[in-house]
């Protein structure tokens, strides 16, 4: 079987734990994931089976959706609740300072990686270093925050919605926010409602995993992840040649792709080929084949 399941990953599961159980109940070891969840978090986590395991490391980068709890007045090692906590300060923080402070974080940003992160520096990840109490330094990168949405607030506890690009780490953007304030801040939920285009709808739970049978299960086609990205269609000649590894001209497709950007690539009849890329020469390459698999 090969396609794509949307799960929706319980608290205290790690991300690996949840491919565990798919690779159990498929009775396969292709099985992969669109992005790790924290085991604290839950929410939405595309699982890739069998040949989709391909597309893996393809996926275009559409951007996550979080939904997410803060405390203000606390700080933590982890920069969430379930670290090694700070002593507690009373505050009581106007929802229009608050509202005046998350106007700085939206757009482009900088933002540090947390030292709890997967992260690696030198080879070796910054969570491991972290728990051995070692910090070391971290460059900052550039995200993008393109919705930031107070949902609620009660002078110290909170709620926001982030629409953001990968790479983005709403433990760090709460962190940040606290430290604007002047307050300090956790993370006290986290729940990802949007990845890899998918949201909570469709999801299946751990438990439905386990327990229906494999036929109510149902897996998404893999061109699915790929549905943002444009299309080119070839004819019968051109599937054959393209299948065979030849490089087609850009220039005599039906109609010509846009160059340097992956494409979703259909045969005659409309059959899902694979994905590739018009070169430099304007010629149409293969970066990755699914049909036939």
């Amino acid at each position: 079987m090969n396609g794509i399941l949307l799960i929706d990953k319980p608290q205290d599961f790690t991300s690996f734990d949840v491919v565990a159980i798919v690779r159990r109940k498929f009775g396969t070891k292709k099985v992969g994931h669109g992005g790790t969840l924290d085991p604290m978090a839950t929410g939405v986590l595309p699982v890739f089976i069998g040949s989709a395991t391909k597309a893996v490391d393809l996926l275009p980068d559409s951007g996550k959706s979080y939904r997410a709890g803060f405390r203000l007045g606390l700080t933590s090692d982890t920069l969430d609740i379930w670290g090694e906590l700070s002593e507690e300060k009373p505050v009581n923080i106007a929802k229009e300072r608050l509202e005046a402070v998350l106007e700085q974080f939206r757009g482009e940003i900088e933002q540090t990686p947390p030292m709890y992160s997967a992260l690696k520096v030198g080879g070796r990840k910054l969570c491991d270093l972290a728990r051995q109490g070692i910090e070391v330094e971290r460059k900052a990168r550039k995200i993008t925050i393109s919705r930031l949405d107070l949902l609620g607030f009660d002078g110290k506890n909170g709620e926001i919605e982030v629409d953001c690009s990968t790479g983005t780490y709403i433990r760090s953007l709460i962190d940040d926010i606290g430290r604007a304030l002047g307050t300090g801040a956790v993370m006290t939920e986290l729940q990802r409602t949007r990845a890899c285009g998918f949201t909570l709808e469709g999801c299946f739970s751990v438990d439905n995993v386990k327990t229906k049978p494999l036929e109510a299960l149902r897996l998404l086609e893999t061109e699915s992840v790929f549905r943002g990205c444009p299309a080119a269609t070839l004819d019968e000649v051109q599937t054959r040649m393209y299948l065979n590894g030849v490089r087609l001209d850009a220039e005599r497709l039906a109609q010509k792709p846009p160059s340097g950007i992956l494409l979703r690539i259909y045969g005659n009849g409309g059959v899902f080929l694979g994905v590739g890329k018009v070169n430099g020469e304007s010629e149409l390459v293969s970066v990755k084949r699914f049909v036939n698999e």
